[in-house]
């Protein structure tokens, strides 16, 4: 079983739980929802993934109602982004950011936890897929929104790729705090690179 540095999870949990309460809290805001319907979108995107996670593996309660400083760095984000909403808006980049990164902070986050519970290298993939996509899958599902990862854009692939980069990492002797950090980049920019040259999956026509 592999042994992760407390200080450095905690760092990669509240990383990816603001930067994907930012892009819930956006999302909600570019269709007009009301303050409490933002809040929700907030956090189905902050902890969905964490949650459906959690639950298939059999770590009840699920991590965020046990631990309050999730919902409030929610919280917190997301109302910090409402008040400051004339200046967000002018950020989609930015904020198109923030979910990339959401994207790679939380695969390693779900990836460490399978290797955590001693699992193999493709469940551990598969749960550090979960992990980054489903707050994504969910948001999109309440806002009446076909979900990126279903869609033929880079999402989920990046997710896999990155996590088989992971543990390629681990097979080279690259240190574990470094190889995470390396993995989440890979995510990162994967994602930006698929948009930017619009790479995406064949598309299936009948």
């Amino acid at each position: 079983m592999e042994h992760y540095s407390i200080s450095t999870y905690e760092i990669i949990e509240a990383l990816g739980t603001i930067a994907f309460a930012i892009s819930g809290t956006f999302t909600a805001m570019q269709r007009k929802l009301d303050p409490f319907g933002v809040l929700i979108i907030a956090f189905v995107t902050a902890i969905g993934g964490g949650t459906v996670r959690d639950l298939l593996i059999g770590d009840t309660p699920v991590a965020w109602m046990r631990d309050m400083q999730t919902c409030l760095i929610i919280l917190f984000t997301a109302l910090a982004t409402m008040f400051f909403k004339t200046h967000v808006q002018k950020m989609k980049i930015t904020l198109f950011l923030f979910d990339s990164l959401g994207l790679g902070l939380f695969t390693i986050l779900g990836l460490a936890k399978g290797i955590s519970l001693g699992l193999n290298p493709g469940i551990c993939i598969a749960l550090g897929t979960i992990t980054g996509c489903f707050g994504g899958i969910i948001r999109d599902t309440l806002l009446n929104t076909i979900p990126l990862v279903f869609k033929r854009e880079i999402y989920a692939t990046a997710c896999i790729m990155g996590g088989m980069f992971y543990f390629l990492l681990l097979e080279i002797n690259v240190g574990t705090v470094i190889a995470k950090f390396l993995a989440i980049a890979f995510i990162f920019v994967m994602r930006i690179i698929a948009v930017k040259f619009k790479l995406s999956l064949p598309k299936f026509e009948y």
